[in-house]
């Protein structure tokens, strides 16, 4: 396995490297990546990053925005959290199991003797609160999973960088992110300082294979700048451009929260944009081009059949999608 560390806190040079090794690297190997960013908060794919942040907090703070390749929430990111990377060969792991890139820190944890456990899609957590979100993207039979670990990360930024939908909460007796939300050295008996943990981490990921340490050349590192600099670091990609629409459409499932903004004339789609914190492995607006010219009516789950909603939205059906569609 191929492993490396980032040698930098910027979270666009970070995520412009991730899409790097996943995009340019040698497909038939696995990597392993460590990197921590500064004052940051990292968007899922999908998400409309208005609706997800507390901007003027964000501004006061100077806390930078963040787009990620992957689906999934927003999370907060700040030195007291460590990041970890897998990009392998999707064949590896074809049933999006997460599982699989989690155990080794379920194990570290173990160690310190700390219990946590996996939960809900995509979630670690310790005594029921959640200290660490994970998400997978997939392409070209490639898979990359990231996850965010909150060791000592600050809970009052977490709280209030983070505006975070009402519908999320519609099953759960909980009011506030904070409640939600722990770090592992709130929870350990004894403080564990980030060098140990890295290094306990990334001594268990390699224990079963050979290391292969990978040094970024000049050339690398100019090439990733370039990705960064053209699309990571631009308010097109972080925030974008949200539509006009005159309706919004918004419901919970089991695979995520969907929000979907559609202008609908004669009761057909004119235009339409999803937003969530669901997973898919598609180019969403391939499957909102293709939902153009639809009725909203009874019919529409058997409209939606043949283009494949499971494939853009993982979790999701056409079923689901005609119910949210048509309230």
């Amino acid at each position: 396995m191929v492993y490396l560390e980032s040698p930098t806190r910027d979270p666009y040079f970070n995520l412009a490297l991730e899409e790097y090794l996943f995009e340019k690297t040698d497909q038939r190997k696995s990597y392993f990546m460590l990197w921590q960013n500064d004052n940051t908060i990292v968007v899922g794919k999908y998400q409309n990053t208005a609706e997800e942040i507390n901007q003027a907090f964000v501004d006061a703070n100077g806390i930078r925005v963040a787009r990620r390749l992957s689906g999934g929430g927003a999370v907060y990111h700040d030195k007291g959290n460590l990041n970890f990377t897998f990009i392998v060969p999707q064949d590896s792991n074809p049933e999006f199991n997460f599982r699989i890139f989690i155990q080794p820190v379920l194990d570290v944890l173990k160690h310190f003797n700390i219990h946590a456990e996996f939960t809900g899609r995509n979630d670690l957590t310790i005594n029921g609160m959640k200290f660490s979100g994970n998400s997978q993207y997939v392409r070209h039979g490639r898979l990359l999973h990231h996850g965010c670990i909150m060791l000592d990360s600050n809970l009052t930024n977490v709280e209030n960088a983070l505006r975070v939908k009402q519908a999320k909460f519609s099953s759960k007796a909980v009011k506030s992110v904070r409640s939600r939300v722990t770090t592992i050295n709130a929870q350990a008996s004894e403080p564990i300082s980030m060098a140990d943990f890295k290094a306990a981490l990334s001594a268990r990921v390699l224990a079963s294979g050979e290391l292969e340490p990978y040094a970024l050349t000049e050339a690398d590192v100019l090439a990733v700048q370039k990705l960064r600099d053209e699309k990571y670091a631009t308010w097109a990609w972080n925030y974008g451009s949200s539509p006009a629409y005159d309706m919004q459409r918004e419901m919970k499932f089991p695979a995520g929260l969907v929000t979907a903004h559609l202008n609908a004339e004669k009761g057909r789609i004119q235009d339409i944009c999803f937003y969530g914190d669901f997973f898919g492995n598609g180019d969403l607006a391939e499957l909102e081009r293709a939902m153009v010219g639809l009725p909203l009516d009874e019919r529409l789950a058997e409209a939606l059949e043949p283009l494949r909603v499971g494939d853009y939205m993982n979790g999701i059906t056409a079923e689901d999608l005609s119910r949210l569609l048509r309230g």
